[in-house]
């Protein structure tokens, strides 16, 4: 009985989803069919209140905070400065400027905490730039496509937020526990691009200019903004000056500062970040409503109960879960982006994860991970979308040169596994 009914809201959440309906709503639809034909629970009692207490978490007021100071910096000259504080320092890196869009966007992951925001705002910089000096188009291209997704893993990280909220866990931890593990990826994707340069010497163009040291310590200074605001930003969390809410707001203060000292802050501009972010966290909100909703539902069902005995019943040991979970999440990421997975999936895995004995925070890394790969997995890749807008290129070209970050995404989980120290001695040495 119980699999016939995870088979048939699958199956209608399937076809809602093909239908074209708005995923939130989806999500609502299916919890809805759930209760109704299989609870004796009043309907619209259970969803105005699970709606409602979804909404109204002040955890989650960091959310749209975040997103705002996003779309701030997103129509700022940051991408640009950025650009010209890094390249002098990488002329005698092999790869050279190709590098730009991992450390670009590693250090506008930081400010950003969207996967999206950050490929768009520095691929509309580099993949021009590099194109007009001479750098193979597709290296270029998937050097991008994996880097953008640390947006996700180094903080803020808005999926982090989610899935703080979801799993009951502390954002500031979680921020916290996702800088290691973020730089550790970035120096995996230089790592590859060092390789390939390596082994393909003559399609590197050759340095326009060489810099001498105080040069190079001039043109830094156009970093001075960014840094500026990453040190504000996660060190008022880490220091314990401000919670993740607060540190959101003063992001957003940041934000317009630069953008005010660069002459950026004009009312059309403060208009359409508002409106952006406002969108953009409506369809978040949405989404996690529709989420808590379906949770409710299949609490009411028992689903979450059974499948958990079920995996747990496999006696599949830490390493097969992990890999299992990885499949699992890989899949649904072919489908669904990466919050709809998080709070679609935390409610039935959580147990079965800590009866496991993983810590959840590590597991949460973990999870921000696996959604990266689904960030650059056709048919719904975000970042492949993001790119397919500015190359005009065809998702299975932009797929392809992709496949090798998500290769190492791979590898950074098992090392992750390998090597759980990775996640957990920074909190530790913060909480010290």
């Amino acid at each position: 009985m119980d699999l016939t009914i995870t088979l048939l809201l699958i199956a209608t959440l399937f076809l809602i989803l093909g239908s074209g309906v708005w995923i939130g709503l989806a999500l609502t639809g299916v919890a809805w069919v759930g209760m109704e034909l299989f609870t004796s629970r009043p309907v619209g009692d259970a969803m105005s209140i699970t709606i409602w207490s979804s909404a109204s978490s002040w955890t989650l007021t960091a959310l749209p905070l975040f997103v705002w100071m996003g779309e701030i910096l997103f129509r700022t000259k940051l991408s640009e400065d950025m650009f010209k504080g890094l390249s002098p320092w990488l002329e005698r890196l092999p790869g050279r400027l190709l590098h730009t869009n991992i450390i670009g966007c590693t250090i506008f992951a930081a400010v950003s905490g969207s996967s999206a925001a950050t490929c768009a705002t520095i691929g509309k910089m580099t993949l021009p730039e590099l194109k007009r000096r001479g750098y193979p188009e597709h290296i270029a291209i998937g050097t991008l496509a994996g880097a953008g997704t640390l947006g996700l893993l180094i903080p803020p990280s808005i999926i982090m937020i989610v899935y703080g909220v979801t799993a009951n866990v502390s954002i500031a931890q979680l921020f916290i526990a996702g800088v290691v593990p973020g730089l550790l990826l970035a120096g995996l994707f230089m790592g590859y691009t060092i390789v390939w340069a390596l082994l393909n010497p003559d399609r590197i163009p050759p340095a326009e200019q060489k810099f001498t040291l105080f040069q190079k310590l001039h043109e830094s200074r156009h970093l001075i903004p960014v840094v500026s605001l990453i040190a504000a930003v996660l060190g008022s969390i880490y220091t314990g000056l401000a919670t993740a809410t607060e540190a959101a707001a003063l992001g957003v203060v940041g934000s317009m500062a630069i953008a005010a000292v660069q002459g950026e802050l004009s009312w059309k501009n403060f208009r359409d970040s508002l409106l952006g972010a406002t969108r953009l966290y409506c369809m978040i909100a949405l989404i996690l409503a529709g989420a808590a909703f379906l949770t409710l539902s299949m609490g009411y069902l028992g689903l979450p109960r059974h499948l958990a005995q079920w995996i747990t019943g496999l006696g599949l040991s830490p390493l097969l879960l992990i890999v299992a979970l990885m499949v699992f999440f890989i899949i649904l990421g072919c489908f669904l982006d990466g919050i709809s997975i998080v709070v679609l999936t935390m409610g039935v895995l959580l147990p079965t994860v800590e009866a496991a004995g993983f810590d959840l925070v590590w597991f949460g890394i973990f999870v921000v991970l696996v959604v990266e790969m689904a960030q650059v997995t056709p048919p719904v890749g975000f970042n492949l979308f993001v790119l397919q807008g500015m190359t005009k290129k065809e998702i299975t070209y932009l797929a392809k040169h992709a496949f090798p970050m998500f290769l190492l995404m791979v590898g950074a989980v098992l090392l992750l596994y390998c090597f759980p120290g990775l996640v957990s001695w920074l909190p530790r040495q913060m909480a010290a």
